[in-house]
């Protein structure tokens, strides 16, 4: 029977490149490190992704990107990326940036209800202050992001979702979402995966619902979408992914796709939540980021002028035109 650190394993060997060309680009290097903690019990793995040319020019303050492993997995899981992430940057998907993995066990990264640990803090008040302090990184919200996949995507919605004002986006790898906005809701179809001690000693026992709700990314969006509308989001899932995530984050989609909140989501078709997709998923989120470092000029004089046009043409019909906002959805 496998469990989720095989699970979690698979899901990261996947992404190790099989073809000699995918080798041929620049190497970035990782470093591992070891921090203590305050709000977190015994030592903190840690490993860093610097990017190729870091050594040479070293004064840059690069973008900073947090990334998440899934449930099972552990900081050394960003070594098995590398080779995606120094493909992604030698072919223009995303600038040169620092990329930090915490070793965060099986937290959902999250501060514990009984306070005995206390992730959500630690990231915030200690690992990106530190991280800050000891690497040339941006120390502004525009080039701090946040992203992760599997238990990792859904804490990285979850930190980014709550804390808008310390992230300039974030994107999420087969987030483990629940498909609902409610803990009475949560059913057998996602509890398979997450067993009730980790509810429990996470949540509470019984599981607290409001602090479940209160950190439950759907909910948080429901309640509160205006605060997300500067925020870049991305989700994405395989629609064939063996913990029905699919469910999860098509609800969030619709969550926020409701809200108006402007977001990035793909289905991926044939994708299952382990396999050889993952690299080139994760290589998709990473361009997704690299649009929010160097935004793209999407919007042009041709689209300005037949905008104008559009807007003449709807006026006619009686239908409303409000002013464009790129934070927000465009609906009628």
């Amino acid at each position: 029977m496998i469990n989720r650190r095989d699970l979690a394993g698979l899901a990261a060997a996947a992404a190790i490149p099989t073809n000699a060309s995918a080798m041929a680009h620049a190497k970035g290097r990782l470093t591992a490190h070891s921090l203590r903690s305050i709000h977190v019990p015994g030592d903190i793995p840690l490993n860093i992704y610097l990017p190729p040319g870091f050594e040479i020019t070293p004064i840059r303050a690069y973008p900073l990107l947090l990334l998440l492993h899934g449930g099972g997995g552990s900081e050394k899981d960003l070594a098995r990326f590398a080779d995606v992430i120094d493909r992604a940057i030698a072919e223009g998907q995303i600038a040169p940036l620092v990329i930090a993995m915490p070793g965060a066990r099986r937290s959902l990264y999250m501060d514990y209800r009984d306070r005995s640990e206390q992730w959500e803090t630690f990231i915030l008040q200690e690992l990106v202050p530190h991280l800050r302090a000891t690497l040339p990184v941006a120390a502004t919200r525009p080039r701090t992001f946040l992203g992760g996949w599997s238990m990792g995507g859904l804490g990285a919605l979850r930190l980014a979702f709550k804390h808008p004002e310390t992230f300039g986006a974030v994107a999420a790898v087969e987030p483990a979402l629940e498909p609902t906005l409610a803990w009475s809701e949560v059913g057998p179809e996602v509890k398979f995966w997450r067993s009730d001690e980790v509810y429990a000693q996470i949540f509470g026992s019984p599981v607290d619902a409001e602090y479940w709700a209160a950190n439950n990314p759907a909910t948080i969006a429901r309640r509160e979408p205006r605060r997300l509308v500067d925020l870049g989001v991305y989700v994405e899932v395989g629609d064939q992914d063996m913990l029905y995530l699919a469910q999860g984050v098509e609800f969030l989609h619709r969550v926020l796709f409701d809200a108006g909140v402007a977001h990035e989501y793909r289905l991926v078709r044939g994708a299952d939540h382990v396999g050889p997709s993952l690299g080139p998923r994760l290589a998709d989120a990473l361009g997704f980021l690299g649009r929010q470092i160097e935004p793209p000029a999407w919007i042009d004089r041709q689209v300005m002028e037949t905008r104008a046009v559009m807007d003449e043409q709807k006026r006619a019909a009686g239908l409303p035109v409000a002013a464009h906002d790129s934070r927000r959805i465009r609906r009628w």
